[in-house]
């Protein structure tokens, strides 16, 4: 099959699974300007599919390096309303969203932390409207990547420039089943085995799940009506989507103030052109109250003084160690890929739809429900071939989910 073959492939994928465009809808594309090409097969694409309009909201790396090189304090203490309101506005008017990933991890080595999380904040606050949408599903939206030159040098650091980019495209497309016959058949394949799971857990109705590995011993209370979800989920207006491609995981939310323990990371974690590694979390009653990292330990420190919520745990996510993107062998220092090759949680807020009743209630509710709720949603991988997950019912008894890294249910 040729390059471009793959991208007409992987561009329907997108339009078709992934955000599922409806006839007469609005396709809002996020991306960075290298992704050019890719996205206009996209509009391409959506526009066969019936989307009425495709606006695309362009960023380019470069000038955002530059402004967090020379731009005043106070600039990073402040964002665009206008630019989350546009965001609003589309959503009120069901558009469908579409994020290209693709950034280089070490845009910002070396930049002042403290701009980092001025401008994180800062943007989380402003976006907290149009995150409610995302968080309850209340629209379709999804996440697909697209190679940047940095990017791929930092996967493949022994290839240089087209070649590192040729290879991350394959890496790509082998995690995204591009290879396969019929690419939309195979996911929907896919998303019904990640299906059973979600049924399986739901029946457990599990009290907690107890963590174990060489780095962890943690213990995580599930909300009395929690929900399990898993790769596909459905919009308001009932329409089929894929929030992550790719996507491996079957995930639900934490009881707020109900872990406690030590959580080791096992993969790097690239927050906001940051790369924060080796990194340790000890939690007690819900709240981090020690920390560590080797790499970034202060860029870790801004992120969990975001906000009242970004010291607690909102999701939950189990995902088998032999997967499609565990078994590259390669750290995409993306989170987006590395997610879903790894048992992995997010400080900040949960998701909406993970307790019963969830996408009807405001901020305040799900907090009475039990579930944590932040401007910000910071996924790290912390499974491993080694990691064990019992299940705990309400009356203490114990049943094994994972044993060695993979499923036991």
């Amino acid at each position: 099959m040729s390059f471009n073959a793959k991208i007409e492939k992987y561009a329907d994928l997108a339009v078709r699974v992934g955000i599922n465009i409806q006839k007469d809808q609005t396709l809002y594309i996020r991306t960075p300007m290298h992704a050019a090409a890719f996205v206009r097969v996209v509009a391409k694409k959506a526009y066969e599919a019936g989307a009425k309009h495709v606006r695309v909201e362009w960023n380019d790396e470069e000038l955002t390096k530059i402004k967090y090189q020379h731009a005043p304090e106070e600039a990073f203490s402040e964002f665009p309303q206008w630019q989350a309101d546009v965001l609003v506005k589309e959503a009120e008017h069901n558009a469908a969203f579409l994020s290209i990933a693709g950034s280089d991890p070490d845009l910002l080595k070396g930049i002042n932390p403290e701009r980092i999380a001025a401008a994180n904040k800062a943007s989380g606050q402003a976006n907290s409207t149009f995150r409610r949408y995302i968080q309850s599903d209340k629209v379709s939206w999804s996440i697909v990547a697209v190679p940047s030159e940095k990017w791929a040098e930092k996967v493949f650091p022994d290839k240089q420039g087209e070649e590192a980019i040729d290879a991350l495209w394959e890496a790509i497309f082998a995690a995204t089943r591009i290879h396969e016959q019929d690419p939309i058949a195979a996911w929907q394949d896919h998303l019904a085995l990640l299906d059973e799971k979600m049924v399986i857990l739901n029946e457990k109705r599990f009290h907690a799940l107890h963590y174990t590995s060489d780095k962890t011993d943690l213990t995580i209370e599930l909300p009395a009506t929690h929900i399990w979800a898993s790769g596909g989920s459905t919009s308001k207006a009932g329409v089929d989507f894929v929030a992550n491609m790719p996507t491996e995981e079957v995930f639900t939310a934490a009881q707020k103030d109900g872990v406690n323990g030590t959580v080791g990371s096992t993969k790097p974690l690239n927050y906001g052109g940051t790369l924060i590694t080796n990194f340790s979390l000890t939690f007690k009653d819900g709240k981090v109250v020690d920390f560590s990292a080797e790499e970034g330990e202060e860029t870790l420190k801004r992120l969990l003084e975001t906000d009242e919520g970004s010291r607690a745990i909102g999701e939950v996510a189990l995902v088998p160690h032999r997967s499609p993107i565990s078994n590259t062998n390669l750290i995409f220092y993306n989170t987006l890929f590395d997610e879903n090759a790894s048992n992995h949680l997010a400080l900040g807020s949960a998701y909406a739809f993970n307790i019963a009743g969830g996408k009807d209630m405001n901020e305040q509710e799900l907090q009475d429900a039990g579930i944590n709720q932040s401007i910000t949603h910071v996924d790290f991988m912390m499974g491993s071939a080694e990691m064990n997950i019992d299940g705990i019912h309400q009356d203490g008894t114990k049943e094994a989910v994972f044993r060695n890294g993979e499923w036991a249910i």
